[in-house]
């Protein structure tokens, strides 16, 4: 019967539409594909149909993991909405249980089943569900499991069941104890976390996965039993504190306020306080001094906070029991009055404590650094600094000092520590055992001697500063005594007390002090032996002249002065050469004129450039006062030729203001032409206009234009040099002097002159970059040159040599084409031959020409024939235009004849009779050269 209702049940859940279905499935009713068109057919016919469907599908294919997870997942979702003791859930176990029967190796299966009783807080059999899974499951699939089982042990509501998982799941994943330490934390098991921890620190080969490095871990294990020192059991604290304060040394200050606060947490307030003093006492750095110096005057402040409520309460109570005892019975206030009195007591005890903690602070901060470098004299005398009212502990401190440190370590200057001590006893009037100190610091192997003559030093300012003058001299005497020659000769490796004789600045003092308190015999001889020596300085052996001085010993001030010359060389010797020649002419004046001219002579040779002035302008100045004036300029003219090139126009202005005081205003023409050409181009410019406004103040007009005009190669046009209206002040000089004694062909020659120096300017600065402009370049042999330079140049125009380019016009080929008769005659402008060439080379501009134009082209510099462009070159620059000048003949310059006045040529000048005009003075120049 009940085969037979089960068969009629089946027929009333089916359809028409299923005997397709079913006729496919009574051919073939193993065929999974059969089965999978039912089902997926059925899905959306109601629950129980699909159940049949699916229960008829596992009987013919048990072992079907796809009918089995697609049955599963839709019984679970029939009981999503079910109430949790609804019958449905039990029907969904039972199925899940029958999978496994079969598919007990399939980790979905499993999963989808755990989760299941996870989510259904059944929690005995959900664990056990956990474990039928670790057993069935290769252990390749297990992280798959522990996973979900570590999430379900964390939500367990039983403590013990979640550990007990957890060390199950370490003997599995060793790596992650931090996660099973953090769990233990999390639910308030400190001792077992600490433990855990500990036994971690013990493997030496363990790994965090967290990144973790020993240092951490070992840091988190002294914070745990610190701040929890009743839970923790089985662990000694305080031995792992101090083991990780060895291990750990740039951890020192928080380890000592961690194990501090473990005793404070135990309410061991003394053990704490030796703690706190143990850490200030070992510590090496000022940043762990400072922790544990401030957690030390907390954990002090605390218990005053703490005592003085205590005592609070204790005097409320003894007021309420005295209220309430009465004024018969005072039992009762007396006992509560003593507990507040001996509250009061270990209060005063606390506050005292804590303004000797406050006030050993610089103290003790001075041993931390002095425990980071023993051997820092700085530290020394600032810790000895501060026991200044304490002249015991001072005493005892420079002590330590000068035991522990060892010069050849030292941080600063040993010798400064034993002074100091010195210095502490004579302060209070010992000078006995200031000068034991100082003995003791002379015998001291310091690194330098500078350190231990500083030493000896020291000692005889202390007995100059107490009067004892013998003393100071006896102890100097002593300094620089000169040890034998077999000490001498091992100097290099003999100690600095060997060598001491030989320091300068001892020996300086020493001869200071014998010079204001004993004889000039005893002075003297000081001064030789540091000659002897060779131990003095140029300012020693002007102190010793001057000294010499002093006693009217002339002649040995000399002596001395030669000395130190001999030994010095230039530069040093400049000011001993100074002071020598100042001081010779003064004494003897013109009484020794040739000795005084050997030593200037002999303080010429070899003197640099760049001082040789000096020596010339005294040289001159005393051939003027005391010899010849003609040696005066003689004198002047080597000066010139000799110092540097940025002094040479000083110089030769102060020669050309000499010769004219000397011998008038003509006599310095020479002087000028060699300024002219000798001076660089940056100063040629201001010498040229000086020259030319002489000239003109004299009537010679057509010798200023001419100097002009060779002056004005030199000159750019379009540097404005600071004038007023834009243009260079040199060419607004000529333009003024055109102006005022021109005529219209010379105005168009400087106009043409200027738009080719400019041209000129513009060429080189685009041609030739790199040319040095307005250095005059030094050239081989410029002392042997002859004293007249425009005769020099006139000589090598006429040889056929051509004229020497200036430096400033290289790119250009502009040259100093200007010659001089000779002497102090005029200068004359050279003549081209015209022979109707297209092209007549000229190196500068030498006057107008009638049919020819003066250019640049591609001939180079000279006169073109008027309309030929030079074989097609072009012009350059502002050069471009040309003004045309009316043809005329080459006329003969006349100059007319002035009388000059006699005024102008001075004391040693041309008499009246000898005046005559400047074309007569160049003519007859002219005969005498020929």
């Amino acid at each position: 019967v009940p085969r037979r209702s089960r068969a009629m049940g089946m027929d009333q859940a089916m359809d028409e539409g299923d005997l397709l279905y079913e006729e496919d499935i009574l051919r073939n009713a193993y065929s999974l594909k059969y089965w999978w068109r039912y089902m997926d057919a059925k899905k959306r016919s109601p629950a129980r149909q699909r159940n049949v469907v699916a229960e008829r599908a596992l009987k013919y294919l048990p072992g079907c993991y796809k009918i089995w997870h697609a049955y599963l997942n839709d019984r679970r979702e029939q009981c999503r909405a079910k109430a949790p003791g609804h019958a449905a859930h039990a029907g969904l176990h039972a199925a899940y249980e029958r999978a496994l029967v079969f598919m007990h190796k399939m980790p979905r299966i499993w999963l989808d089943y755990l989760a299941l009783l996870s989510s259904q807080h059944q929690h005995t059999k959900t664990r056990r569900a956990f474990d039928r899974a670790l057993c069935a499951l290769p252990v390749t699939q297990h992280d798959r499991i522990w996973e979900l089982y570590l999430s379900y042990a964390k939500a367990c509501p039983v403590a013990e069941t979640a550990v007990r998982i957890h060390r199950r799941y370490l003997q599995f994943d060793a790596d992650s104890v931090e996660e099973y330490i953090d769990f233990l934390l999390g639910i308030g098991r400190v001792s077992e976390a600490a433990l855990k921890l500990a036994e971690v620190l013990n493997h030496e080969g363990f790994v965090s996965m967290r990144g973790k490095s020993r240092h951490k871990l070992w840091m988190e294990l002294c914070e745990l039993v610190t701040k929890h020192p009743s839970e923790v059991k089985g662990l000694r604290v305080e031995p792992i504190l101090r083991s990780g304060l060895r291990t750990f040394s740039d951890e020192a200050g928080h380890l000592w306020c961690a194990l501090a606060d473990f005793f404070i947490r135990q309410a061991l307030f003394e053990q704490a306080r030796d703690v706190y003093e143990e850490g200030i006492a070992s510590v090496v750095t000022v940043r762990d001094f400072s922790m544990i110096f401030d957690a030390y005057s907390q954990f002090e402040e605390s218990l005053i906070s703490a005592l003085i409520e205590r005592q609070a309460q204790q005097q409320a109570r003894a007021e309420l029991e005295a209220r309430q005892a009465g004024a018969a019975d005072g039992k009762g206030a007396s006992s509560a009055a003593a507990a507040a009195a001996g509250t009061q007591l270990e209060l005063d005890m606390r506050l005292e404590r804590l303004e000797r903690l406050m006030e050993r602070r610089p103290e003790l901060l001075s041993s931390v650094l002095l425990r980071q470098n023993p051997h820092s004299v700085h530290e020394w005398l600032k810790r000895a600094g501060l026991f200044e009212s304490e002249p015991a502990k001072a005493i005892q401190t420079y002590a330590a000092a000068v035991k522990t440190v060892d010069p050849q370590k030292a941080v600063g200057k040993p010798a400064a520590l034993w002074l100091a001590f010195a210095r502490f006893y004579e302060q209070h009037g010992d000078l006995k055992n200031a000068r034991v100190i100082l003995r003791k610091a002379a015998a001291v192997p310091y690194r330098s001697v500078e350190e231990l003559a500083s030493v000896w030093q020291g000692w005889a300012e202390m007995e100059l500063r107490n009067k004892k003058h013998a003393e100071a001299l006896a102890v100097l005497a002593e300094a620089t005594v000169i040890p034998p020659a077999s000490k001498r000769a091992k100097e290099k490796d003999a100690p600095v007390q060997d060598r001491l004789y030989k320091f300068t600045r001892l020996w300086a003092f020493y001869a200071d002090l014998q010079e204001s308190l004993a004889g000039f015999d005893a002075t003297r001889a000081t001064y030789e032996k540091m000659i002897e020596l060779k131990i003095v300085t140029p300012q020693i052996l002007l102190n010793y002249a001057a000294f010499l001085e002093e006693h009217k010993h002339f002649e040995l001030s000399f002596q001395a002065y030669e000395k130190g010359v001999g030994l010095f060389k230039y530069p040093h010797s400049m000011p001993l050469w100074l002071s020598y020649l100042t001081k010779f002419a003064a004494r003897f004046g013109g009484a020794k004129l040739e000795r005084g001219r050997d030593l200037f002579e002999q303080a010429l040779e070899g003197c640099p450039v760049d001082i040789v002035h000096q020596i010339y302008l005294l040289y001159a100045k005393y051939e003027e006062e005391y010899g010849l004036v003609r040696n005066a300029m003689a004198i002047y003219d080597r000066a010139a030729r000799s110092v540097a090139l940025e002094r040479r126009a000083e110089i030769y202005s102060l020669y050309i203001a000499k010769a004219a005081e000397s011998f008038g205003v003509t006599k310095t023409r020479d002087i000028y032409e060699l300024a002219i050409s000798e001076l660089p181009s940056s100063e040629l410019a201001p010498m040229c206009l000086r020259y030319a406004n002489l000239e003109r103040k004299l009537g010679e007009i057509d010798r200023a234009r001419a100097i002009y005009m060779h002056g004005a190669h030199e000159v750019d046009p379009s540097k404005a040099a600071g004038s007023a209206d834009g243009e260079s002040p040199y060419w607004s000089a000529w333009h003024e002097f055109e102006v005022a004694h021109g005529n219209e062909d010379t105005f168009r020659e400087m106009l043409r002159l200027k738009r080719t120096v400019r041209a000129a300017f513009a060429d080189r600065a685009v041609v030739l970059p790199g040319n040095q402009v307005g250095v005059k370049r030094p050239r081989d042999g410029d002392e042997a040159q002859p004293v007249d330079s425009m005769a020099r140049l006139e000589t090598e125009t006429e040889g056929g040599t051509g004229a020497t380019p200036r430096g400033g016009f290289v790119s250009a080929g502009l040259v100093d084409n200007w010659s001089v008769a000779g002497g102090s005659a005029g200068i004359a402008r050279r003549g081209v031959a015209s022979g109707g060439a297209a092209f007549d080379a000229s190196a500068t501009f030498t006057g107008a020409r009638a049919g020819y134009v003066f250019k640049m082209g591609a001939q180079g510099v000279g006169y073109y024939r008027d309309g030929v462009s030079g074989d097609g070159a072009a012009e350059a620059g502002g050069a471009a235009e040309e003004i045309d000048i009316e043809e005329e003949e080459e006329e003969v310059l006349e100059v007319e004849q002035r009388a000059v006045p006699a005024e102008v040529f001075g004391s040693a000048g041309l008499g009246a009779s000898e005046t005559m005009g400047a074309l007569a003075r160049m003519r007859r120049k002219q005969g005498d050269a020929a």
